[in-house]
């Protein structure tokens, strides 16, 4: 299937099925700005619950924070974002649209919106930063900016969660929380937008201890990506050659995945030495080293950061789950997803809408919401185009309540991907399908 077909039939699959609709679309829409609608939200909250799981519940050396999104701006001056957080930018002088002068087709010369060759202007560095202003005066000194990044909350509350929570190094600081940058050339659907979301963990070491603390967060980062369901074969990491290397880091590496669109990273592992704490200590004339007890040792910890792209996680889920199958001289469209993300786990259908039968399908279904397993019942169409809606939306397992199910109390329950059906009892398809997800 060519590359761009296949990220088309993604969007139209996505609006259609109430997966990610554009935001104030009837307005025209806002650039590269997404709503996640019914299914959406579902998968979305999926993955974050199933990395928050991962990085705090099931870990003792991993806590969790919530930082707030306006900060100081002073955080922004220390961190470097101020001064060095910028893009270049040059315009087409014939249709007047900026783009990001770093781009292959702007480096030929060509404006890829006009085609006009050899018109445009001189860069000039453009800060990604969103501004804003805080109080009633709109002033130089009112100025606060919308967080670019989460993982400055992180490093000024270091003190206060090691602190609060008894933790020796080495230990982690997890959260997830929403971003904001005034990308130039956003685009690929939900890959690039000016918000986003992110999932970031930084993990405080002993200096020294930093080489091998990065090396199994390399490991764990991306087992936990295949335990997702995602192909190995489309994944690899990229090392950042000298380059590429931010300013801070002394080691970085990108978990990749081959998209429509190409190789792209949508986590990266970082080593960032001491230089966030440093910074801070700096800017803000507090001290944040860190006192080991047994032998009253102080020391600036180094940082080895993991940063998930929640909403680029969401879009490499969605481009490895689609599938296209020919069924019976028919295509069938499904969603492969994994049965721990996907947004229903269940579908119940009655066979026919009389001889009591949508009574027992509504009742499997209460049952089934009641263990708190989100499902969705369907009588309208026939068997095999509910099935089918039901393999576009990505849902596991669909429940069937037929003739025998009067009779005998059991009913069908057909598998999304290998097409094969099973006869249970009633009263066990509850339990049966909190079987398939443990």
């Amino acid at each position: 299937m060519p590359t761009q077909d296949l990220m088309d039939k993604l969007v139209s699959l996505s609006k259609r099925r109430g997966y990610i609709f554009q935001s104030s679309e009837i307005y025209g829409g806002t650039g590269s700005v997404w709503d996640y609608g019914p299914l959406g939200v579902e998968l979305k909250r999926n993955i974050k619950e199933r990395w928050w799981a991962s990085m705090v519940h099931r870990r003792d050396d991993i806590e969790g924070l919530d930082a707030a999104i306006l900060m100081n701006p002073r955080v922004w001056e220390a961190s470097g974002h101020v001064d060095g957080f910028t893009d270049p930018l040059i315009e087409c002088t014939n249709c007047h649209r900026r783009f990001r002068a770093d781009l292959p087709e702007v480096a030929e010369g060509q404006c890829p919106s006009c085609g006009k060759k050899d018109a445009f202007t001189e860069p000039r560095m453009f800060n990604l930063m969103f501004k804003t202003f805080m109080g009633p005066v709109e002033d130089s000194s009112a100025t606060v900016y919308i967080r670019p990044e989460t993982a400055q909350g992180i490093f000024v509350n270091f003190l206060n969660v090691q602190g609060a929570a008894r933790q020796k190094v080495p230990f982690g600081i997890a959260q997830i929380g929403k971003a904001f940058r005034n990308e130039i050339t956003p685009g690929n659907f939900i890959f690039r937008t000016r918000e986003f979301e992110q999932a970031e963990m930084q993990f405080f070491v002993k200096p020294g201890e930093d080489d091998d603390w990065f090396a199994r967060w390399m490991d764990v980062r991306m087992q936990w990506h295949k335990d997702l369901g995602i192909r190995e074969e489309k994944l690899r990491f990229h090392k950042h050659g000298p380059d590429e290397l931010a300013h801070y880091a002394k080691d970085a590496h990108d978990i990749e995945y081959e998209f429509p669109f190409g190789w792209k990273e949508f986590e990266g592992i970082h080593n960032r030495t001491d230089f966030d704490l440093a910074r801070h200590q700096e800017y803000s004339g507090k001290r944040l080293e860190y006192i080991d007890a047994p032998t009253n040792e102080r020391f600036i910890p180094y940082v080895i950061e993991t940063s998930m792209g929640v909403d680029r996680t969401t879009l490499v889920v969605l481009a490895d789950a689609y599938r296209e199958e020919d069924v019976e001289g028919e295509t069938r469209v499904l969603m492969a997803l994994s049965p721990e993300i996907a947004p229903v786990k269940a579908a119940v259908f009655p066979l026919v809408k009389k001889d009591g039968m949508p009574e027992l399908a509504r009742k499997i279904q209460s049952d089934l919401r009641s263990a708190a397993i989100n499902s969705f019942y369907d009588q309208s169409g026939a068997i095999g185009r509910r099935y089918r809606r039901q393999d576009e939306v990505g849902t596991p397992w669909c429940i069937t309540v037929d003739g025998e199910s009067l009779e005998k109390g059991t009913v069908t329950i057909r598998d999304r991907d290998t097409l094969e059906q099973v006869r249970i009892s009633m009263d066990q398809v509850v339990t049966w399908i909190q079987e398939q997800l443990s």
